[in-house]
């Protein structure tokens, strides 16, 4: 959005014959192409991708694991924070 409002403002601002504003408006849209791009490689493809489907399996398998631990004395929120903290733990790696 920023790039596309800058080439707008270089078009205006060479028709009204003020180069230093389509100079300083250039540098603009080139700053932020430059930043998309630092932000693309950073981020990675799956940062803009669609969500893994859910395996309907493995989320029954892991439900049934928390139901034995639980059913074993474990406490139920402790077992759900421990799984979150996986979770975090495996998108970092």
């Amino acid at each position: 959005m920023v790039c596309a409002l800058a080439i707008a403002g270089m078009i205006v601002a060479s028709i009204t014959s003020h180069n230093g504003i389509a100079i300083a408006l250039g540098t603009v849209a080139a700053v932020a192409v430059i930043c998309l791009m630092l932000v693309s490689a950073v981020a990675g493809p799956e940062a803009f991708g669609r969500p893994q489907p859910v395996d309907e399996f493995a989320a029954d398998d892991l439900e049934r694991r928390v139901a034995s631990l639980v059913a074993g004395g474990a406490d139920e929120d402790d077992v759900r924070a421990l799984i979150r903290a996986v979770r975090r733990m495996s998108r970092r790696a």
